[in-house]
């Protein structure tokens, strides 16, 4: 005899673990870190329940997803001289977004997936359009979670390019602002409040100058983004992007003072060993009460 509970309980087993490996197949693997003269990146990531969760990390190394001479052409043959310019810059840039979606239940991946072909298929249209990606895709990508997600499926977020000078710049959606390591005095250096400008997270409030809404919102609209710059002026300088999971970890007590400590321990060390080294820290130093994602940025020369 068959117990009648079975069969929808294998069936939603099914689905979750249908849905486990669509989320992680759109985690990034270490062919997709991108590959930068002077720069070396690596990341960490650590759901919370199990493989999958609500932080996410997509990396652009420009010049091996796209085929920039062949755009390049097409943009000059058109006499499109803004976008050529744009397009030639990307040869020495690589894109990196951390989202952190509200909420670390395994079903939460759903909105980091959302996110992930949305702001792909969108950096597609940007080159084409602009050469590069622009703050108008991230506008249109709050206003379509705005409208399509419920109010408390938000996510914050921080997109940003380093270049090889190890040039910065970077938008904020309610995310954790970006902390610069100096390898000459050791620790972490203050960064000034307008060079960490950041906006609501994405899907929390509309635009305000959404024309295409026929019902006015009762919120407040969204500023325009605006775009921040930070450098790395000396080699060893380690620039980390990081989901609040490593800010509230352990109550608070590994950052910045763990953190820092093993910063000027890992003279070095490599961005992938530094990750290796904070992923073991984390683990000894608490349990995690989130998903924690990491992702460090070395300049090596």
């Amino acid at each position: 005899m068959t117990d009648e509970t079975s069969q929808p309980t294998e069936l939603l087993a099914d689905e979750l673990n249908n849905f486990r490996d669509i989320a992680a197949f759109l985690k990034p693997s270490s062919g997709e870190i991108p590959h930068l003269d002077g720069i070396d990146i690596a990341s960490l990531s650590m759901p919370l329940h199990e493989i999958i969760g609500g932080d996410h990390v997509i990396y652009i190394d420009f010049n091996r997803r796209y085929d920039l001479e062949h755009r390049l052409a097409r943009a000059r043959a058109k006499g499109r001289t803004d976008v050529a310019n744009n397009l030639e810059q990307l040869k020495h840039r690589a894109g990196i977004l951390v989202a952190d979606v509200s909420g670390h239940r395994m079903t939460d991946a759903l909105i980091a997936a959302m996110l992930h072909q949305s702001f792909l298929l969108g950096a597609y249209y940007e080159l084409d359009r602009n050469g590069g990606i622009t703050t108008r895709l991230f506008e249109n990508l709050n206003t379509r979670f705005y409208r399509t997600t419920a109010v408390n499926k938000y996510f914050t977020m921080i997109y940003g390019e380093i270049d090889t000078e190890g040039r910065f710049r970077f938008i904020s959606a309610g995310h954790q602002p970006p902390a610069i390591f100096s390898r000459e005095f050791g620790k972490f250096v203050r960064i000034s409040s307008d060079r960490l400008v950041s906006f609501a997270p994405v899907g929390m409030l509309p635009p305000k100058d959404d024309h295409d809404d026929p019902v006015e919102s009762v919120l407040k609209g969204k500023d325009r983004y605006e775009v921040n710059e930070l450098s790395l002026m000396n080699r060893g300088d380690i620039l980390l992007l990081f989901t609040d999971g490593l800010a509230e970890h352990d109550d608070n007590r590994l950052f910045p003072n763990g953190v820092e400590a093993l910063l000027r321990e890992c003279s070095g060390c490599s961005s992938a060993e530094i990750c290796e080294r904070l992923k073991q820290l984390i683990k000894d130093s608490a349990d995690p009460h989130d998903d924690i994602t990491g992702v460090v940025i070395q300049r090596t020369h």
